[in-house]
């Protein structure tokens, strides 16, 4: 229960710490996003300082005029008030300084009113050219943008063609030193090749001659001795045992266990690939632990838990093809039967990738649809679709040349023995094309992890899943190049063993026929073996002779033997009875004789020392060991209680003893008793003490797995502790981070609106004071 506690905290912990990882990338985005927002706003600022710099310049320009104004008007009014007082004074010439001054008044009201009409002018010029600036302004800046954009995708496009360009070259430059060298290579092989033609030409000669001669000998002696050629028909030598060549058997069995390591090889990775498929089934795009996945990823998750039904198989028909080649039989494809079983299994898998593979299909297209895939995402799904119709296609391919090949061991007519080599190199080259397709498919998973990795909503889970999965990948590409490698280097070997079988034939005529020729082997191997089986020694003819007199007169059967075995237990059984019984006797005949002993000596005290001498001979005649004498004075001092028939006895007085028959009979059924219950109490005791022994011995063993099972949950609950108290110092770490960088971000994002609200109210002043200025200049 502590342990599934511990557990389900770990559990609780370790989503937490999911959802604030998420959390976090959503942070750090947001952090980038307001970065990215505060250096626009810069540069907003900044373009807007230059505009006030301008505007405060022909402010300043539009003052400095206005001021000129000013004067000029202020001197005027003080050339019209000294004009005023000398008309009054001079009424005799007012009529001229009257008419002087109007004219002077309307001289300046023209030219007044030509510079408010200039001024107006001016301002609706400055108007209009800050509008056109304006315009200009964010004109080029959008071109300014999206010439930045292109010049960036245009660095990078140039970038990545260089660097393209400098690695071809570089292969190239590498295939050049590599062509070189194998030139000079083929060089020198063809040199060597050659001499060997012209020695292969001496040689080709020489033998030539020697067979020739070795012909017209060896058709003599077939035409002159032999009568009948069983090697003339098909049908007839197909039944003929091959010379035996154990150099070729265990060459095929080697062949055959290197197989057997890369079949065994490419099993596991199988089986990896698909578990850790339906792993990433029920974590991407929906994790099960939190919401249901869709019906299509259920079913297709349910079909990929039972690949080890099918993918186990193939290891098993490898191993059972691999037993049957041994170095006694004869390894041709017509004698490999169970060749047939590995193709069904191999049968039975395809069917597997069939039927999985429209919900691969559609897996990947739910992945495509939904809103975290992007476009990079969708193409790697969409090649990794296409590799996985490809495999599926490679492996009927190879399911189709390997069900040709085990058609010979069933069905003699199924495929003709000049379409074996075409039909093993097709294997080689379906092996080829299944390597190609690994490969395809371990470059794109690889490129799609990279992108899920980099994903905001990625957890630690789907990271380790995808890990598994491309390893997995990365197991059958190298278990695909291994076998097509293998098969590539040995198909010149397999298609030279074909024409393993008997001589001046092409090959067994049917199954029945290899099996009846492997027969036939056998017969003459166990023949041979006899043979060499030295001969065991006889017995000469006059002792056997004598022997069987001799057994022949006695009487003794077996069932006699063991009759008189059973009489000569049932003696000796009786045997003992009667020892017991006489051991016995004894002892009473010595417990009488002290007796008597004792008497005699009580009778005899008062007489000399010469009558008590007869009594001491009498007792030197009869000895008694000391363990006797102890046990009949045990017996006199301390009689038995009253049950007890020696009890009784001991009790009885002289006159009134028994007679001797019965006290022996009481005697001996005492001790009989006695001994039969001592027997049955130690029958009971020694079982006891073994059902206690065994007892003691399984609580010892349970005690000892108790403790066993204590340390190791001991040692799992401080390692679910320390894991527990390290999550929670990295939550506390985290949520301290966390709350760090939000107060940080708040602070950052409070003195940007400060700093933003300041320069909105001195541009809002700025616009004031430029409006109230336009305005006085307006009214002047």
């Amino acid at each position: 229960m502590a342990s599934a506690e511990l557990q389900g905290k770990y559990q609780k912990l370790a989503q937490e710490y999911s959802k604030l990882r998420a959390q976090n990338q959503v942070l750090k985005k947001g952090v980038v996003d307001e970065q990215a927002n505060s250096a626009a706003l810069k540069e907003q600022l900044k373009m807007k300082d230059q505009s006030l710099r301008k505007l405060q310049q022909e402010m300043d320009s539009l003052t400095f005029r206005n001021l000129q104004l000013a004067k000029r008007v202020e001197l005027l009014q003080d050339e019209l008030a000294l004009s005023e007082p000398r008309g009054k004074k001079n009424k005799k010439s007012g009529e001229c300084s009257s008419q002087l001054s109007q004219e002077q008044k309307s001289v300046f009201d023209e030219d007044l009113q030509k510079k408010i009409e200039e001024n107006e002018r001016l301002h609706i010029q400055f108007f209009e050219a800050d509008e056109h600036h304006k315009h200009v302004e964010a004109e080029l800046r959008s071109r300014l943008s999206t010439l930045e954009t292109e010049a960036s995708q245009h660095h990078a496009v140039l970038d990545g063609l260089t660097r393209k360009y400098m690695e071809t070259i570089e292969r190239l430059q590498n295939d050049k030193a590599k062509l070189e060298v194998k030139s000079q290579t083929l060089e020198r092989e063809a040199r060597e090749c050659r001499l060997r033609t012209e020695e292969c030409q001496l040689q080709l000669k020489n033998l030539h001659e020697d067979l020739s001669g070795r012909l017209e000998e060896s058709l003599s002696i077939i035409n002159e001795k032999v009568p009948f050629n069983d090697t003339k028909y098909d049908k007839y030598n197909a039944l003929n045992v091959p010379p035996h060549n154990r150099r070729h058997q265990l060459k095929m069995r080697d062949v055959a266990g290197q197989a057997l390591a890369f079949v065994q090889d490419l099993v596991t990775a199988l089986l990896n690939f698909h578990t850790y498929t339906e792993q990433r089934v029920q974590i991407f795009p929906v994790d099960s632990a939190i919401d249901t996945i869709s019906p299509l990823n259920q079913k297709f998750s349910q079909h990929l838990h039972e690949n080890a039904s099918y993918v186990r198989p193939l290891e098993e028909g490898m191993l059972h093809l691999f037993g049957g080649i041994t170095e006694d039989t004869v390894t041709v494809l017509e004698t490999t039967v169970k060749l047939k079983t590995f193709s069904d299994h191999l049968t039975s898998y395809i069917c597997f990738l069939r039927k999985i593979l429209p919900y691969q299909l559609k897996s990947l297209e739910e992945e495509c649809e939904s809103s975290l895939c992007t476009a990079a995402l969708r193409a790697r799904n969409m090649e990794l679709s296409q590799d996985l119709r490809r495999l599926t296609a490679v492996f009927e391919k190879l399911q189709t040349y390997v069900a040709l090949l085990a058609l010979p061991s069933t069905e003699p007519d199924g495929l003709l023995q000049t379409n074996y080599s075409s039909v093993l190199t097709s294997v080689g080259a379906a092996l080829r094309g299944f390597h190609d397709v690994m490969k395809d498919i371990s470059k794109h998973y690889s490129q799609k992890a990279t992108i899920e990795h980099e994903l905001p909503t990625a957890t630690q889970k789907l990271v380790t899943t995808n890990d598994c999965i491309l390893s997995s990948v990365v197991a059958l590409t190298n278990g695909a190049g291994k076998i097509a490698s293998f098969f590539s280097n040995h198909v010149d070997y397999f298609m030279a063993s074909l024409s393993y079988g008997p001589r001046a034939a092409g090959g067994f005529v049917s199954p029945p026929s290899a099996e009846c020729m492997l027969r036939y082997k056998r017969k003459a191997a166990a023949y041979m073996q006899a043979l060499r089986k030295p001969l065991v020694e006889s017995v000469p003819y006059e002792e056997a002779l004598a022997n069987r007199r001799v057994l022949l007169s006695a009487t003794e059967s077996r069932e006699g033997l063991t009759q008189q075995v059973q009489q000569s237990l049932e003696k000796i059984s009786k045997l003992e009875q009667e020892k017991e019984h006489w051991m016995l006797e004894a002892q009473l005949a010595r417990i009488k004789l002290e007796k008597e002993n004792q008497r005699l000596a009580e009778r005899l005290k008062g007489t000399g020392s010469g009558q008590s001498a007869g009594p001491a001979q009498e007792n030197a005649v009869v000895p008694a060991t000391p363990v006797q004498e102890e046990g009949a004075a045990k017996a006199l001092s301390e009689p038995l209680p009253g049950t007890s028939p020696i009890g009784i006895l001991t009790r009885t007085s002289d006159s009134e003893a028994p007679d001797v028959e019965s006290r022996e009979d009481l005697i001996k059924s005492h001790y009989m008793a006695r001994i039969v219950e001592l027997t049955s109490q130690l029958q009971l005791a020694d079982s006891k003490s073994v059902h206690f022994y065994a007892e003691c011995r399984a609580l010892s063993k349970r005690l000892a797995l108790a403790e066993k099972s204590k340390e190791t949950l001991t040692e799992e609950v401080k390692a679910a502790s320390q894991n527990v108290s390290r999550l929670q110092d990295e939550l506390a770490t985290t949520k301290r981070s966390y709350e760090d960088q939000l107060s940080m971000m708040s602070d950052h994002l409070c003195s940007m609106n400060e700093t933003l609200s300041k320069q909105r109210e001195e541009i809002d002043t700025l616009k004031m004071s430029s409006k109230g200025n336009s305005k006085k200049n307006k009214n002047r």
